[in-house]
């Protein structure tokens, strides 16, 4: 079905008080979905995510993903900042999927991976606590939380 169509009939079923979950139709739409991005960006000010990133990406057989360099700092100002930076890079591009990763919250909060589509939405996600918590390197937990966020949208590792 088409992921539009997909989004239209699941905010029906809502409205009409008839959806009960998500089904393996709409699962195998949103994989097909990011599976058709031809532009994929990963804000940040270096490249060591994005490097990261890819080699998760190339590991699920999905499309590479272009580093987009524009100063994130301010998306630390906000409520939201890993959903800011997803936002900035879509207002700062022509992209059909960010892959973005900051904070998740306040301070002390941990950090959210986030895969948002070209209109804001959001496809999946995964949260590491803090880092004074569990001591990774940044490249792990980043791994770690992309992984995370395929995996829990149904797709599988390609050996």
């Amino acid at each position: 079905m088409d992921f539009e169509k997909t989004i239209k009939n699941a905010y029906e079923e809502s409205v009409d008080g008839e959806r009960f979950g998500d089904t393996e139709a709409e699962l195998l739409s949103l994989q097909k979905h990011i599976r058709s991005c031809k532009r994929i960006v990963v804000p940040n000010r270096n490249t060591v995510k994005t490097k990261v990133i890819n080699e998760v990406l190339t590991r699920f057989n999905l499309p590479s993903a272009e580093h987009l360099c524009i100063h994130t700092n301010s998306a630390d100002l906000s409520r939201t900042p890993a959903i800011t930076k997803a936002l900035m890079a879509l207002d700062t591009c022509d992209c059909d999927l960010v892959i973005a990763r900051g904070r998740l919250g306040v301070p002390g909060s941990g950090s959210l991976l986030v895969i948002m589509d070209k209109k804001g939405r959001i496809l999946s996600a995964a949260t590491s606590p803090s880092h004074i918590l569990h001591g990774k390197e940044v490249e792990d937990a980043v791994r770690d939380e992309i992984t995370h966020a395929l995996l829990r949208i149904g797709f599988m590792v390609v050996e």
